[in-house]
Protein backbone atom coordinates (compact mmCIF):
# COMPACT_ATOMS: atom_id res chain seq x y z
CA UNK A 1 0.00 0.00 0.00
CA UNK A 2 1.18 3.33 -1.19
CA UNK A 3 1.30 6.53 1.09
CA UNK A 4 2.07 10.41 0.81
CA UNK A 5 4.05 12.20 3.05
CA UNK A 6 3.15 15.70 3.14
CA UNK A 7 5.08 18.73 4.93
CA UNK A 8 2.46 21.43 5.59
CA UNK A 9 2.66 24.60 5.60
CA UNK A 10 4.24 25.52 1.88
CA UNK A 11 2.99 28.30 -0.07
CA UNK A 12 1.43 27.32 -3.82
CA UNK A 13 1.99 29.53 -7.08
CA UNK A 14 1.77 28.87 -10.44
CA UNK A 15 -0.78 27.21 -13.01
CA UNK A 16 -2.34 23.62 -13.15
CA UNK A 17 -4.49 22.33 -15.63
CA UNK A 18 -7.42 20.20 -14.82
CA UNK A 19 -7.32 16.53 -15.96
CA UNK A 20 -10.29 15.21 -17.99
CA UNK A 21 -13.33 14.32 -16.46
CA UNK A 22 -13.68 11.03 -14.56
CA UNK A 23 -17.10 10.57 -14.73
CA UNK A 24 -17.47 11.90 -18.43
CA UNK A 25 -14.80 8.88 -19.30
CA UNK A 26 -16.16 6.30 -17.75
CA UNK A 27 -19.26 6.93 -19.65
CA UNK A 28 -17.95 7.58 -22.98
CA UNK A 29 -15.44 4.94 -22.77
CA UNK A 30 -18.50 2.39 -22.22
CA UNK A 31 -20.06 3.22 -25.08
CA UNK A 32 -17.55 2.42 -27.51
CA UNK A 33 -18.82 -1.68 -27.14
CA UNK A 34 -21.97 -0.05 -29.43
CA UNK A 35 -20.08 0.28 -32.57
CA UNK A 36 -17.80 -1.87 -34.42
CA UNK A 37 -16.11 1.14 -35.98
CA UNK A 38 -13.37 2.99 -34.00
CA UNK A 39 -13.88 5.56 -31.18
CA UNK A 40 -10.77 7.75 -30.70
CA UNK A 41 -11.25 9.73 -27.15
CA UNK A 42 -9.06 12.59 -26.10
CA UNK A 43 -8.45 14.39 -23.29
CA UNK A 44 -8.61 11.10 -21.40
CA UNK A 45 -7.84 11.12 -17.23
CA UNK A 46 -4.55 8.59 -17.32
CA UNK A 47 -6.33 7.51 -13.75
CA UNK A 48 -6.81 3.91 -11.68
CA UNK A 49 -10.41 3.83 -12.73
CA UNK A 50 -10.29 4.29 -16.39
CA UNK A 51 -7.41 1.54 -16.77
CA UNK A 52 -9.20 -0.89 -14.93
CA UNK A 53 -12.07 -0.23 -17.23
CA UNK A 54 -10.16 -0.40 -19.91
CA UNK A 55 -8.23 -3.81 -18.92
CA UNK A 56 -11.81 -4.62 -18.71
CA UNK A 57 -12.66 -4.03 -22.16
CA UNK A 58 -9.19 -5.18 -23.36
CA UNK A 59 -10.31 -8.68 -21.77
CA UNK A 60 -13.35 -8.69 -23.90
CA UNK A 61 -11.68 -8.67 -27.08
CA UNK A 62 -11.64 -4.56 -27.31
CA UNK A 63 -8.58 -3.22 -29.63
CA UNK A 64 -7.02 -0.23 -27.78
CA UNK A 65 -4.06 2.01 -28.81
CA UNK A 66 -3.09 4.80 -26.74
CA UNK A 67 -0.31 6.80 -28.85
CA UNK A 68 0.11 9.18 -26.49
CA UNK A 69 -1.14 10.61 -23.01
CA UNK A 70 -4.69 11.54 -22.91
CA UNK A 71 -5.46 9.92 -26.39
CA UNK A 72 -7.24 6.29 -26.65
CA UNK A 73 -8.61 4.71 -30.04
CA UNK A 74 -10.75 1.88 -29.55
CA UNK A 75 -12.39 -1.22 -31.69
CA UNK A 76 -14.88 -3.51 -30.43
CA UNK A 77 -15.48 -5.36 -33.55
CA UNK A 78 -14.48 -9.32 -32.21
CA UNK A 79 -16.09 -8.97 -28.60
CA UNK A 80 -15.12 -12.30 -26.61
CA UNK A 81 -19.08 -12.73 -25.25
CA UNK A 82 -17.83 -15.89 -23.90
CA UNK A 83 -15.62 -13.95 -21.50
CA UNK A 84 -18.51 -11.79 -21.08
CA UNK A 85 -20.60 -14.38 -19.58
CA UNK A 86 -17.92 -15.85 -17.19
CA UNK A 87 -17.22 -15.62 -13.38
CA UNK A 88 -13.79 -14.58 -14.35
CA UNK A 89 -15.55 -11.07 -16.39
CA UNK A 90 -18.21 -10.69 -13.04
CA UNK A 91 -15.17 -10.68 -10.71
CA UNK A 92 -13.20 -8.35 -12.36
CA UNK A 93 -16.73 -6.08 -12.86
CA UNK A 94 -16.80 -6.58 -9.44
CA UNK A 95 -13.97 -4.29 -8.30
CA UNK A 96 -14.84 -1.59 -10.10
CA UNK A 97 -17.93 0.96 -9.79
CA UNK A 98 -17.79 2.07 -13.29
CA UNK A 99 -17.98 -1.49 -14.79
CA UNK A 100 -21.83 -0.96 -14.17
CA UNK A 101 -21.63 0.96 -17.11
CA UNK A 102 -20.80 -1.56 -19.90
CA UNK A 103 -24.42 -3.72 -18.99
CA UNK A 104 -26.34 -0.90 -21.04
CA UNK A 105 -24.18 -1.08 -24.12
CA UNK A 106 -24.03 -4.71 -24.13
CA UNK A 107 -27.86 -5.15 -23.57
CA UNK A 108 -27.90 -3.07 -26.58
CA UNK A 109 -25.69 -4.66 -29.03
CA UNK A 110 -25.69 -8.34 -27.69
CA UNK A 111 -28.93 -8.64 -25.98
CA UNK A 112 -27.22 -9.73 -23.25
CA UNK A 113 -25.41 -8.84 -19.82
CA UNK A 114 -24.18 -10.03 -16.60
CA UNK A 115 -24.26 -7.41 -13.81
CA UNK A 116 -22.32 -7.36 -11.22
CA UNK A 117 -22.67 -5.67 -8.07
CA UNK A 118 -20.12 -2.59 -8.55
CA UNK A 119 -17.08 -2.58 -5.73
CA UNK A 120 -15.09 1.09 -5.61
CA UNK A 121 -15.68 3.89 -2.77
CA UNK A 122 -16.74 2.96 0.60
CA UNK A 123 -18.95 5.25 1.57
CA UNK A 124 -22.43 3.62 1.88
CA UNK A 125 -25.30 2.15 -0.15
CA UNK A 126 -25.21 2.93 -3.78
CA UNK A 127 -27.99 1.30 -5.06
CA UNK A 128 -28.26 0.34 -8.79
CA UNK A 129 -31.91 -0.20 -8.59
CA UNK A 130 -32.44 2.53 -11.43
CA UNK A 131 -30.15 0.92 -13.76
CA UNK A 132 -31.70 -2.16 -13.39
CA UNK A 133 -35.51 -0.98 -13.37
CA UNK A 134 -34.74 0.80 -16.75
CA UNK A 135 -33.75 -1.74 -18.57
CA UNK A 136 -37.06 -3.53 -17.22
CA UNK A 137 -39.03 -1.02 -18.93
CA UNK A 138 -37.17 -1.54 -22.43
CA UNK A 139 -38.44 -5.10 -22.34
CA UNK A 140 -35.36 -6.84 -20.70
CA UNK A 141 -36.13 -9.71 -18.55
CA UNK A 142 -33.80 -10.19 -14.94
CA UNK A 143 -32.92 -13.37 -12.80
CA UNK A 144 -30.06 -13.62 -10.36
CA UNK A 145 -27.28 -16.84 -11.01
CA UNK A 146 -26.14 -17.72 -8.03
CA UNK A 147 -23.46 -19.30 -9.19
CA UNK A 148 -21.81 -16.06 -11.13
CA UNK A 149 -23.39 -13.82 -8.11
CA UNK A 150 -24.51 -11.46 -10.51
CA UNK A 151 -28.02 -10.14 -12.38
CA UNK A 152 -28.45 -11.69 -16.07
CA UNK A 153 -30.30 -9.62 -18.13
CA UNK A 154 -31.58 -10.57 -21.79
CA UNK A 155 -33.74 -8.94 -24.43
CA UNK A 156 -36.73 -10.07 -26.20
CA UNK A 157 -35.99 -12.16 -29.45
CA UNK A 158 -36.94 -8.72 -31.18
CA UNK A 159 -34.87 -6.21 -29.29
CA UNK A 160 -35.56 -3.56 -26.74
CA UNK A 161 -38.35 -1.37 -27.30
CA UNK A 162 -38.47 1.92 -26.17
CA UNK A 163 -40.74 3.20 -23.29
CA UNK A 164 -41.71 6.25 -21.32
CA UNK A 165 -40.24 5.67 -17.70
CA UNK A 166 -40.00 8.40 -14.73
CA UNK A 167 -36.61 7.54 -13.00
CA UNK A 168 -37.06 7.26 -9.03
CA UNK A 169 -34.14 8.98 -8.99
CA UNK A 170 -31.87 11.25 -11.07
CA UNK A 171 -29.17 9.25 -10.78
CA UNK A 172 -25.76 9.97 -13.50
CA UNK A 173 -24.68 6.40 -13.86
CA UNK A 174 -28.76 4.90 -14.20
CA UNK A 175 -29.44 7.43 -16.74
CA UNK A 176 -26.37 7.15 -18.83
CA UNK A 177 -26.95 3.52 -18.74
CA UNK A 178 -30.50 3.52 -19.94
CA UNK A 179 -29.24 6.17 -22.41
CA UNK A 180 -27.03 3.74 -24.41
CA UNK A 181 -29.53 0.64 -23.67
CA UNK A 182 -32.39 2.62 -25.58
CA UNK A 183 -30.00 3.43 -28.54
CA UNK A 184 -30.64 0.51 -31.10
CA UNK A 185 -34.00 0.10 -29.24
CA UNK A 186 -36.93 0.03 -31.21
CA UNK A 187 -38.74 3.46 -31.11
CA UNK A 188 -38.52 6.33 -29.21
CA UNK A 189 -37.36 6.17 -25.33
CA UNK A 190 -38.45 8.65 -22.77
CA UNK A 191 -36.45 9.17 -19.56
CA UNK A 192 -38.21 11.78 -17.11
CA UNK A 193 -36.13 12.80 -14.06
CA UNK A 194 -33.14 12.21 -16.04
CA UNK A 195 -29.85 13.00 -14.83
CA UNK A 196 -28.53 16.24 -16.55
CA UNK A 197 -25.36 16.96 -15.27
CA UNK A 198 -22.38 17.66 -17.86
CA UNK A 199 -21.28 14.19 -18.29
CA UNK A 200 -24.64 12.80 -19.25
CA UNK A 201 -24.65 15.70 -21.95
CA UNK A 202 -21.36 14.87 -23.11
CA UNK A 203 -22.16 11.23 -23.46
CA UNK A 204 -25.66 12.58 -25.75
CA UNK A 205 -23.61 14.45 -27.82
CA UNK A 206 -20.93 11.79 -28.34
CA UNK A 207 -24.10 9.44 -29.51
CA UNK A 208 -25.44 11.79 -31.80
CA UNK A 209 -22.41 12.01 -33.64
CA UNK A 210 -22.37 8.35 -34.13
CA UNK A 211 -25.91 8.31 -35.55
CA UNK A 212 -28.57 8.98 -32.44
CA UNK A 213 -31.12 11.59 -32.22
CA UNK A 214 -31.52 12.60 -28.77
CA UNK A 215 -33.18 15.33 -27.86
CA UNK A 216 -33.86 17.53 -24.51
CA UNK A 217 -29.99 17.69 -24.01
CA UNK A 218 -29.30 19.80 -20.72
CA UNK A 219 -32.84 18.93 -19.42
CA UNK A 220 -34.12 16.38 -17.45
CA UNK A 221 -36.98 14.82 -19.96
CA UNK A 222 -35.13 12.95 -22.85
CA UNK A 223 -35.92 11.48 -25.75
CA UNK A 224 -33.65 8.75 -27.18
CA UNK A 225 -34.41 7.81 -31.11
CA UNK A 226 -33.57 4.09 -31.70
CA UNK A 227 -31.65 2.77 -34.37
CA UNK A 228 -34.25 -0.64 -34.53
CA UNK A 229 -31.16 -2.67 -34.16
CA UNK A 230 -28.62 -0.90 -36.25
CA UNK A 231 -24.87 -0.65 -34.27
CA UNK A 232 -23.67 3.22 -33.90
CA UNK A 233 -20.74 4.80 -36.37
CA UNK A 234 -17.21 5.91 -35.26
CA UNK A 235 -16.58 8.73 -33.90
CA UNK A 236 -14.26 11.59 -32.24
CA UNK A 237 -15.06 12.88 -28.75
CA UNK A 238 -12.95 15.25 -26.47
CA UNK A 239 -13.86 14.84 -22.80
CA UNK A 240 -14.30 18.12 -20.68
CA UNK A 241 -12.05 19.11 -17.94
CA UNK A 242 -12.98 17.95 -14.98
CA UNK A 243 -14.80 20.01 -12.71
CA UNK A 244 -14.25 18.11 -9.81
CA UNK A 245 -10.21 18.68 -9.79
CA UNK A 246 -11.24 21.86 -10.27
CA UNK A 247 -13.02 22.83 -7.85
CA UNK A 248 -10.04 21.01 -5.28
CA UNK A 249 -8.14 23.11 -6.67
CA UNK A 250 -9.64 26.45 -5.64
CA UNK A 251 -10.47 24.69 -2.32
CA UNK A 252 -6.24 23.76 -2.32
CA UNK A 253 -5.27 27.91 -2.93
CA UNK A 254 -7.94 28.98 -0.08
CA UNK A 255 -6.59 26.52 2.86
CA UNK A 256 -2.74 27.21 1.88
CA UNK A 257 -3.65 30.60 1.34
CA UNK A 258 -1.89 30.32 -1.85
CA UNK A 259 -2.58 32.29 -5.69
CA UNK A 260 -2.40 29.90 -8.17
CA UNK A 261 -4.31 30.07 -11.94
CA UNK A 262 -6.51 26.93 -12.83
CA UNK A 263 -5.60 27.00 -16.62
CA UNK A 264 -9.02 25.65 -19.03
CA UNK A 265 -11.67 24.88 -16.90
CA UNK A 266 -14.18 24.86 -19.87
CA UNK A 267 -16.06 27.53 -17.19
CA UNK A 268 -19.20 27.60 -18.48
CA UNK A 269 -19.89 24.10 -17.99
CA UNK A 270 -18.88 24.19 -13.86
CA UNK A 271 -22.48 25.36 -13.09
CA UNK A 272 -22.60 26.50 -9.38
CA UNK A 273 -19.45 25.50 -8.48
CA UNK A 274 -17.63 28.90 -8.52
CA UNK A 275 -20.54 30.73 -6.51
CA UNK A 276 -20.30 27.63 -4.20
CA UNK A 277 -16.93 28.53 -3.28
CA UNK A 278 -17.25 32.26 -3.21
CA UNK A 279 -19.96 31.88 -0.53
CA UNK A 280 -16.77 30.42 1.65
CA UNK A 281 -15.16 34.19 0.99
CA UNK A 282 -12.99 33.11 -1.53
CA UNK A 283 -12.77 35.47 -4.02
CA UNK A 284 -11.73 33.88 -7.08
CA UNK A 285 -11.86 35.67 -10.47
CA UNK A 286 -12.99 34.29 -14.07
CA UNK A 287 -10.28 35.14 -17.47
CA UNK A 288 -11.46 33.46 -19.91
CA UNK A 289 -11.85 30.46 -19.54
CA UNK A 290 -9.08 29.91 -16.26
CA UNK A 291 -9.78 31.03 -12.97
CA UNK A 292 -7.24 33.03 -11.00
CA UNK A 293 -7.66 32.24 -6.95
CA UNK A 294 -5.60 35.12 -5.42
CA UNK A 295 -3.95 35.18 -2.43
CA UNK A 296 -6.31 36.60 0.85
CA UNK A 297 -5.32 37.25 4.46
CA UNK A 298 -9.09 36.13 5.07
CA UNK A 299 -11.58 34.14 3.96
CA UNK A 300 -15.08 34.79 5.66
CA UNK A 301 -18.16 32.81 5.11
CA UNK A 302 -21.47 34.01 4.04
CA UNK A 303 -24.40 34.24 6.11
CA UNK A 304 -27.85 34.08 4.73
CA UNK A 305 -29.72 36.89 4.24
CA UNK A 306 -31.55 36.67 7.74
CA UNK A 307 -28.21 36.51 9.36
CA UNK A 308 -28.09 32.49 10.11
CA UNK A 309 -25.51 29.66 9.53
CA UNK A 310 -25.02 29.10 5.41
CA UNK A 311 -26.25 25.57 4.59
CA UNK A 312 -24.44 24.35 1.55
CA UNK A 313 -25.93 20.88 0.82
CA UNK A 314 -25.44 18.88 -2.38
CA UNK A 315 -28.20 18.31 -5.20
CA UNK A 316 -28.87 16.70 -8.41
CA UNK A 317 -27.52 19.43 -11.37
CA UNK A 318 -27.27 22.09 -11.94
CA UNK A 319 -27.33 21.76 -8.06
CA UNK A 320 -23.59 21.37 -6.22
CA UNK A 321 -22.29 18.07 -6.46
CA UNK A 322 -21.63 15.86 -3.72
CA UNK A 323 -18.42 14.90 -5.27
CA UNK A 324 -17.22 18.52 -3.96
CA UNK A 325 -18.66 18.60 -0.23
CA UNK A 326 -15.66 17.03 1.13
CA UNK A 327 -12.89 19.29 -0.20
CA UNK A 328 -15.48 22.31 0.65
CA UNK A 329 -16.19 20.96 4.22
CA UNK A 330 -12.04 21.06 5.32
CA UNK A 331 -11.56 24.34 3.05
CA UNK A 332 -14.17 25.39 5.65
CA UNK A 333 -12.15 24.35 8.54
CA UNK A 334 -9.52 27.62 8.15
CA UNK A 335 -12.17 30.29 6.83
CA UNK A 336 -13.99 32.77 9.06
CA UNK A 337 -17.45 31.76 10.19
CA UNK A 338 -19.53 28.87 10.45
CA UNK A 339 -20.98 26.29 8.03
CA UNK A 340 -23.44 23.33 7.76
CA UNK A 341 -22.52 21.17 5.12
CA UNK A 342 -25.32 18.27 4.18
CA UNK A 343 -24.57 15.35 2.28
CA UNK A 344 -27.69 14.33 1.60
CA UNK A 345 -26.50 11.16 -1.13
CA UNK A 346 -24.41 9.04 1.15
CA UNK A 347 -24.41 8.02 4.83
CA UNK A 348 -20.58 6.94 5.26
CA UNK A 349 -19.36 10.34 2.93
CA UNK A 350 -18.52 12.29 6.45
CA UNK A 351 -17.05 9.94 8.69
CA UNK A 352 -13.25 10.92 7.28
CA UNK A 353 -13.91 14.05 9.70
CA UNK A 354 -12.56 12.70 12.69
CA UNK A 355 -9.34 12.33 11.13
CA UNK A 356 -9.71 16.33 10.42
CA UNK A 357 -10.74 16.84 14.29
CA UNK A 358 -7.96 15.04 15.74
CA UNK A 359 -5.96 17.72 13.54
CA UNK A 360 -7.59 20.83 15.21
CA UNK A 361 -10.41 21.54 13.44
CA UNK A 362 -13.69 22.46 14.78
CA UNK A 363 -16.51 19.94 13.20
CA UNK A 364 -19.56 19.30 14.82
CA UNK A 365 -20.71 15.98 13.50
CA UNK A 366 -24.70 15.99 13.69
CA UNK A 367 -25.32 12.55 12.09
CA UNK A 368 -24.22 10.45 9.39
CA UNK A 369 -25.20 13.14 6.87
CA UNK A 370 -24.57 16.70 8.50
CA UNK A 371 -21.53 17.98 10.12
CA UNK A 372 -21.06 21.61 11.06
CA UNK A 373 -17.33 23.55 10.57
CA UNK A 374 -16.79 26.39 12.42
CA UNK A 375 -13.21 28.04 10.68
CA UNK A 376 -10.46 28.91 12.83
CA UNK A 377 -9.72 31.24 10.59
CA UNK A 378 -5.87 30.49 10.07
CA UNK A 379 -5.48 31.56 13.44
CA UNK A 380 -5.07 27.80 14.80
CA UNK A 381 -3.04 25.71 12.38
CA UNK A 382 -4.18 22.07 12.17
CA UNK A 383 -2.12 19.58 13.26
CA UNK A 384 -0.16 17.19 11.26
CA UNK A 385 -1.80 13.59 11.47
CA UNK A 386 -1.29 10.10 9.92
CA UNK A 387 -4.86 9.22 7.92
CA UNK A 388 -6.10 6.46 5.52
CA UNK A 389 -8.12 7.41 2.40
CA UNK A 390 -11.49 5.61 2.28
CA UNK A 391 -12.16 7.13 -0.58
CA UNK A 392 -11.61 9.19 -3.45
CA UNK A 393 -13.04 12.64 -1.91
CA UNK A 394 -12.12 12.20 1.40
CA UNK A 395 -8.57 11.42 0.38
CA UNK A 396 -7.94 14.65 -1.58
CA UNK A 397 -9.74 16.37 1.18
CA UNK A 398 -7.31 14.97 3.69
CA UNK A 399 -4.40 15.81 1.37
CA UNK A 400 -5.52 19.58 1.74
CA UNK A 401 -6.13 19.17 5.39
CA UNK A 402 -2.15 18.01 5.17
CA UNK A 403 -0.89 20.45 3.32
CA UNK A 404 -2.54 23.50 5.18
CA UNK A 405 -0.95 21.58 8.61
CA UNK A 406 1.66 22.05 10.93
CA UNK A 407 3.99 19.38 10.54
CA UNK A 408 4.11 15.90 8.14
CA UNK A 409 1.73 13.86 7.75
CA UNK A 410 0.99 10.65 6.00
CA UNK A 411 -1.59 9.49 3.85
CA UNK A 412 -2.12 5.62 3.55
CA UNK A 413 -4.30 4.18 0.82
CA UNK A 414 -3.47 6.54 -1.59
CA UNK A 415 -4.77 4.24 -4.69
CA UNK A 416 -8.29 5.91 -3.53
CA UNK A 417 -6.76 9.10 -4.57
CA UNK A 418 -5.13 7.98 -7.66
CA UNK A 419 -8.10 6.54 -8.74
CA UNK A 420 -9.79 9.75 -9.39
CA UNK A 421 -6.68 12.19 -9.99
CA UNK A 422 -4.07 11.56 -12.02
CA UNK A 423 -0.18 12.43 -11.07
CA UNK A 424 -1.31 14.46 -8.41
CA UNK A 425 1.99 14.52 -6.04
CA UNK A 426 3.53 15.40 -9.54
CA UNK A 427 1.28 18.26 -10.24
CA UNK A 428 1.27 19.60 -6.95
CA UNK A 429 5.29 19.45 -6.57
CA UNK A 430 5.16 21.78 -9.73
CA UNK A 431 2.85 24.27 -7.76
CA UNK A 432 5.64 24.51 -4.72
CA UNK A 433 3.95 21.78 -2.32
CA UNK A 434 6.22 19.51 -0.73
CA UNK A 435 4.65 15.69 -1.27
CA UNK A 436 5.75 12.47 -1.86
CA UNK A 437 5.04 8.77 -2.29
CA UNK A 438 6.49 6.51 -0.83
CA UNK A 439 5.12 2.49 -1.75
Amino acid sequence: MSTFIIEGGHKLHGNIHPQGAKNEALEVISAILLTREEITLTNVPEILDVHNLIDLLRGLGVKVSHPVEGIYTFKADDIDLDYAQSAEFVACSAKLRGSVLLAGPMLARFGTALFAKPGGDKIGRRKVDTHISGFLSLGAKMHYDDRRHAYVLTAPPAGLKGSYMLLDEASVTGTANIIMAATTARGITTIYNAACEPYVQQLCRMLCSMGVVIEGLGSNLLRIHGTGGELLHGCTHRILPDMIEVGSFIGMAAITRSSITIKDTAYDELGIIPDAFKRLGIGLERRGDDIYIPEQERYEIESNLDGSILHVADSPWPGLTPDLLSVMLVTATQCRGSVLIHQKMFESRLFFVDNLIDMGAQIMLCDPHRAIVIGLDHRFPLRANNMLSPDIRAGIAMLLAAMSAKGTSRIGNINQIDRGYQNIDGRLRALGASIHRED
